[in-house]
């Protein structure tokens, strides 16, 4: 059993919320954590027609009589019973219950117009580094095999874990919202946004490659979002604003499936990959945001920007305009050069920047809030 970092948070958000509502991609472990941690709770998955057949003749009866605590496993397959949820626990407050969705298209809205003030709300995303840290794996390893709880605790191999999570994913959520006549494109262009990880997303771009319109590969980047495949970065402005309306960087939350999509079968083909130094800054973004979710944060992780070119891989603003610069390189040795950035980056934001710090493949290390550098298993760069 690996455990989660998510875990204690969990708990603590369970004693103090009649429910807690857990979020996050499919094969992410959110079934097996609830399980874990509540093992005395009855477990209920609402994929399973039978279950929904049983509930919603009338849910708050059926709740009622069980008087148990209560797992719904991808609830967001019968939402209708969230009314029926908060009548319960308003009436009977030492009631608990644990929801999980793998969608969340509607589950959130539904959440927030039913059962607000009355549940908590936490994301778990795949492995982090720090809760692979029992594995043995070199860096083409961790990119290659990425974070699906499956790769780890099984026999089974990563290209498989990941073809059967695409065929999963397209079958049971994409083709719900998708008209199927477009099918075949979402797959290519999902195959496309593989290969621009790391860059800027274009989707006058993308719609010209694959002929569609814009509105429709925004509204595609869109499900790729909610459903935690991807996760889009923003650029860092004083002016709030601007992050909204400016491009932002795309990744996806498991390297894995990033080498899925990008036909990669090994982690030797990954060694000498045009984008394995992509998939790499990929692996660093996400565990910034892993550190963030499984603390019950949101995300406070942006990148840098301007009209010269000039670019910060990762910008964390810690409090209020307290920022943390990170660059990122796949090299296992460290170069001056790779200060540049960080120190015009420095010069623009002035008093602002507290740290900056390159993330790099290689041994030597030296902690220092000024041009530090760090490998990047080192989990000291990621909290904050």
């Amino acid at each position: 059993m690996i455990n989660r970092d998510l875990s204690s948070e969990f708990l603590r958000l369970s004693g103090l919320f009649p429910v807690v509502t857990l979020v996050g991609p499919r094969q992410s472990g959110k079934t097996t954590l609830c399980k874990m941690l509540f093992p005395d709770f009855l477990y209920f998955n609402m994929e399973d027609v039978r279950n929904r057949e049983m509930i919603a003749s009338d849910a708050f009866d059926f709740f009622l009589r069980q008087n148990q605590n209560i797992i719904l496993d991808e609830v967001h397959n019968m939402p209708e019973v969230f009314s029926a949820i908060q009548v319960l626990v308003d009436e009977h407050p030492e009631r608990r219950f644990i929801l999980t969705g793998s969608s969340n298209f509607a589950l959130m809205e539904k959440i927030t117009q039913s059962l607000a003030g009355r549940t908590a709300a936490l994301t778990l995303l795949p492995l982090s580094l720090n809760e692979l840290n029992g594995f043995s794996a070199d860096t083409d390893a961790l990119m290659f095999n990425g974070g699906y709880p499956a790769v780890w605790s099984t026999a089974r191999t990563s290209t498989d874990v990941c073809r059967h999570y695409y065929n999963t994913y397209i079958e049971r959520d994409v083709r719900k919202i998708v008209n199927i006549n477009e099918m075949t494109q979402f797959q290519h262009f999902m195959r496309l946004c593989a290969t621009r990880v790391g860059c800027e997303f274009n989707a006058s771009e993308l719609s010209n490659e694959i002929g569609i319109s814009v509105k429709t590969a925004q509204n595609w980047l869109a499900v790729l979002n909610v459903s935690y495949i991807v996760a889009m970065l923003p650029p860092y402005f004083r002016n709030i604003g601007k992050r909204i309306v400016k491009r932002h960087k795309l990744y996806f939350f498991d390297t894995g499936l990033v080498c899925f999509l990008l036909g990669i079968e090994s982690k030797e083909q990954l060694q000498n990959h045009p984008l394995r130094g992509n998939i790499f800054e990929n692996l660093v973004v996400t565990e910034f945001l892993k550190s963030r979710y499984n603390a019950g944060k949101e995300s406070n992780v942006y990148f840098y920007r301007d009209s010269q070119q000039k670019e910060v891989d990762i910008i964390q603003e810690r409090d209020f305009d307290c920022l943390y610069a990170f660059e990122v390189k796949s090299a296992r040795s460290y170069h001056s050069d790779f200060e540049k950035n960080l120190n015009y980056f420095r010069t623009l934001f002035k008093e602002s920047v507290k740290s900056t710090q390159t993330l790099y493949d290689g041994s030597f290390e030296l902690d220092s809030p000024n041009n530090g550098y760090l490998n990047f298993r080192n989990n000291k760069a990621y909290f904050g």
